[in-house]
């Protein structure tokens, strides 16, 4: 494949950079010019190609994954797949609306999700550290803006399964998609009050910032904890939005 001919588009400033680059990456694959089984270019030729950084490469990628459009094979690359079908863990994102849903994903996250990041504390490596620094700094970058972060939140977390070096960690979470983020589906106002926004957003940086710092010690026991400290309170300022939501509706 002529990657340079294939891929040679600058992209525009907005919707958003890995909005654009999903956009351009499926149009490659919907229009055959990257047929399953093919290889995609490495993360420098997309990041030459399209004028973008890293991170927006890698959650780019994470949004194909998640739509079931690639499979990334460790230390080998990223390739297309055969148009997904109905199976296991392809659940239609349409399906998570609810508090209720919201709230029985984040439960099911927290079985996933602990014992990933211990793992990820003991099997990562110094590039997949990197990685999850650089994925953490844009991520707070964003939250600090106010702009969307549900995105790189996703990507953060989704690195972290793949430092497990256990593919289905990766295989499951990237199914899921970035729906596994409250903030996808809901306003943070729908589970904090507009004064507590800046500490709802300090909250998460704080809580980010411990599971990152427990894997780059390789501590698996705190990683452990850290992750389960921070989908714990997630999970718990949802629960008291759902029981707020039920007893306005039984009035």
């Amino acid at each position: 494949m002529n990657n340079n001919s294939t891929f040679s588009q600058p992209l525009r400033k907005r919707r958003s950079l890995a909005e654009e680059l999903v956009a351009a990456l499926t149009g490659q694959i919907r229009d055959g010019l990257l047929k399953p089984g093919e290889k995609l270019p490495t993360e420098a030729q997309v990041m030459e190609q399209f004028g973008v950084s890293r991170t927006v490469v890698r959650e780019a990628i994470s949004r194909l994954q998640a739509a079931g459009q690639v499979e990334t094979r460790h230390g080998i690359g990223t390739f297309v797949l055969e148009p997904p079908s109905s199976g296991l863990f392809n659940t239609p994102s349409d399906t998570v609306m609810t508090l209720a849903d919201v709230l029985a994903v984040m439960e099911f996250r927290i079985s996933l999700e602990v014992e990933s990041a211990a793992l990820a504390a003991q099997r990562r490596t110094g590039e997949q550290l990197a990685s999850l620094r650089e994925a953490l700094d844009a991520l707070n970058g964003l939250m600090a803006s106010g702009s969307d972060s549900a995105g790189a939140d996703f990507a953060f977390h989704l690195l972290i399964a793949e430092a497990t070096g256990n593919r289905y960690f990766t295989d499951i979470l990237g199914h899921l998609g970035t729906k596994v983020i409250p903030r996808t589906r809901l306003s943070t106002r729908t589970y904090a009050r507009a004064d507590d926004q800046r500490q709802y957003l300090e909250r998460l940086e704080r809580e980010h910032e411990q599971i990152y710092s427990a894997i780059a010690s390789q501590d698996s026991e705190s990683a452990r904890a850290a992750m389960r400290l921070h989908l714990g309170n997630s999970r718990e300022h949802l629960r008291q939005a759902y029981e707020k939501a039920q007893a306005s509706t039984d009035r």
